[in-house]
């Protein structure tokens, strides 16, 4: 026990030195350096990446990858939108305040423009592999883009190792831990169950995560989003004091001043960042295998998984917890947006955050697990890989029955070192993203010019 005692407050040392002021400096800082360098491109594309990610485009069938645009979406939003957007948040609030809702928006706005770069590296320097399928992600682009595939190597590992925390154990943890909870299952049943789900879509590889995301992650998503909205539509009058709160919040001298960084800009963007993993290099991996012609059209699309991510999944988890006002006591994470939500609809809103919950977990699991089979692949070759993803299936059901404490914050450490080369390759590779941007937007130009023509030519 003295042991296992000492290896957490190791752990816990590590995650704050990793998730510190320098890491945080420099996820912020390289989104706005690319949102200034792409002539804030997130702001004036958002509408026509939107479009983009949800309506299938003639170029699709006639291009190289995998899986759809909006299937590369979907996988990307199956990874990110999980624990990060139900507990996450409520974390945030509960340890920063009402402001760190602020500065997760400010995280995610300037994200949208480091997700976008990733993207586009990811899918100019992708490979086929000897199975005719694609892989790409920060350890091609590091080694094909840099020429240094030691940072290549490094990102590998920590992603391989990642996904076993953040991705899978701390995952099912927390399913069977609401289960238990709030309708009794034991924790070895919601393991198995989860178990048997994740193996059975994990055998089909990406075309199957894809699949599944595609069909799974809209539900979860809308069936959460519209439970927060009828909250919010509800007391609507109890709105603008929230966002009042919010605003003001975010900044008071505790917020922007507290310790180094100030409480709710350190807990805002680290939450933030945790959420939408923009930086982290996980999504581009999903993005590498989308069907596109140009890198620019994928990375547009890619960028959108941010704005619905943070700016409307979270915004309705940090708004609802706000409204209720139950930040200030002992609830944190799952348990205060549960009894935020139980606040307005009794019950029902308790099932809605364990439901959310459930969903978003087991999108996690599997949208990770197509991360870090590409990252030990990389590491290992693809003949490795079929080992990698029954260990990955086994380690679901660990993950169920076990407490995790030091496992939560292993993930975080490494979680947080995948930011690292990620982030040198994509400061180091920027004049490439403004060069592709350059030369997809002049397409794009064209084909929305003859789409204005059409009517008048046919």
């Amino acid at each position: 026990m003295e042991e296992e005692g000492a290896l957490f407050n190791f752990l816990d040392w590590a995650s704050g030195v990793v998730w510190g002021p320098v890491l945080l400096i420099l996820l912020v800082g390289t989104g706005v350096y690319l949102t200034i360098r792409l002539g804030f491109l997130q702001f004036k594309t958002l509408p026509y990446a939107l479009k983009l990610a949800f309506t299938p485009g003639k170029q699709e069938n006639k291009s190289k990858g995998d899986i759809s645009h909006y299937q590369a979406l979907t996988t990307a939003l199956a990874a990110t939108i999980g624990t990060g957007n139900i507990a996450g948040v409520a974390t945030a609030v509960f340890l920063g305040g009402p402001g760190a809702v602020f500065w997760m928006w400010i995280t995610a706005l300037f994200g949208m423009a480091t997700k976008y770069a990733e993207a586009i590296l990811a899918v100019k320097y992708r490979v086929t592999d000897k199975n005719g399928q694609m892989s790409g992600g920060p350890m091609y682009y590091l080694e094909r883009g840099m020429n240094q595939k030691w940072l290549g190597v490094l990102f590998a590992i920590f992603g391989a190792v990642a996904a076993f925390g953040i991705g899978n154990m701390v995952q099912s943890n927390s399913v069977a831990d609401v289960m238990d909870t709030t309708f009794s299952v034991p924790t070895w049943v919601t393991g198995l169950i989860l178990t048997i789900g994740a193996g059975l879509v994990l055998l089909g590889g990406i075309k199957s995560i894809g699949r599944v995301t595609a069909f799974f992650v809209p539900i979860m998503a809308v069936f959460y989003v519209i439970g927060g909205l009828i909250i919010i539509i509800m007391n609507f009058n109890l709105v603008p004091a929230a966002l009042g709160t919010i605003f003001t919040d975010a900044f008071t001298a505790n917020a922007v001043g507290g310790g180094l960084l100030g409480t709710a800009i350190r807990f805002g963007v680290a939450r933030g960042v945790f959420s939408n993993e923009a930086g982290l290099g996980s999504a581009p991996i999903a993005a590498a295998a989308a069907r596109t012609d140009y890198p620019g059209r994928q990375a547009l699309v890619s960028m959108t998984q941010v704005f619905i991510d943070t700016i409307v999944v979270c915004t309705i988890t940090g708004v609802t917890i706000v409204m209720a006002n139950q930040y200030s006591g002992d609830l944190d994470g799952a348990d205060l947006t549960s009894s935020s939500f139980e606040v307005f609809l009794g019950d029902i809103g308790a099932y809605i955050v364990t439901l959310g919950l459930v969903f978003f977990a087991f999108s996690t699991i599997v949208g990770w697990s197509y991360y870090g089979e590409k990252c030990f692949g990389y590491l290992t070759g693809e003949r490795a890989i079929p080992l990698y993803k029954v260990i990955f299936v086994g380690f679901v059901f660990y993950g169920a029955i076990e407490q995790l404490d030091i496992v939560w914050k292993f993930a975080d450490v490494m979680n947080g070192l995948m930011a690292f080369p990620n982030l040198i390759g994509l400061l180091f590779l920027s004049g490439v993203v403004a060069s592709e941007t350059k030369k997809f937007l002049e397409v794009a130009k064209k084909e929305r010019q003859q789409e204005r023509e059409q009517p008048y030519t046919s």
